[in-house]
């Protein structure tokens, strides 16, 4: 169940994100609400699902944009894992987490394109993402807190019972 409902919340997430939100540029940067959701399902379900969820998202984007196939998937296939591992080892129940991954991910995310396009030999103008990128941060953080509320709300950890509280090493 969760599966489909994340399907169809990621799904919404990339209309949004590819038909209003990709040419809306308050401050100088661009909104990204789909890593946004993109994170906050990982962070709460963990790493494959988050890599699945990233990879699938990543694929709707770059079909619905005619670009490079396969290049926002490969970025938010390895967002999408990270989180969901950071999410699984140590931040799922704490308040700061996904304002943290929010903000490491979406500076990582630009440098990370920035990167992928140079080695694919497209020409970007670094000033470009870097004068966009304190914009950027800020608006993904301001929506984290709506975001992360109604995700909380559709995907309720699990129950104490079926996670492990403590690790003991056999010696």
């Amino acid at each position: 169940m969760d599966a489909a409902k994340a399907a169809a919340l990621l799904f919404l997430a990339v209309l949004v994100q590819v038909s209003v939100l990709g040419a809306y540029t308050p401050l100088g940067g661009t909104a990204d609400l789909l890593l946004v959701v993109l994170l906050g399902v990982a962070l709460l379900r963990g790493a494959v699902f988050g890599a699945v969820a990233g990879f699938g998202t990543g694929l709707l984007v770059d079909t619905a944009n005619l670009g490079t196939l396969g290049f926002t998937s490969l970025l938010l296939t390895v967002a999408g894992f990270w989180i969901g591992r950071y999410g699984e080892t140590t931040a799922r129940d704490r308040a700061h987490a996904p304002y943290v991954s929010v903000g490491v991910v979406t500076v990582l995310y630009a440098f990370g394109a920035l990167v992928l396009r140079f080695v694919l030999g497209d020409s970007v103008p670094a000033h470009a993402v870097v004068t966009g990128l304190p914009a950027g941060v800020l608006l993904n953080l301001i929506l984290t807190w709506p975001a992360y509320a109604l995700l909380r709300r559709l995907f309720p950890p699990a129950d104490a019972g079926d996670r492990v509280r403590e690790v003991r090493l056999l010696a």
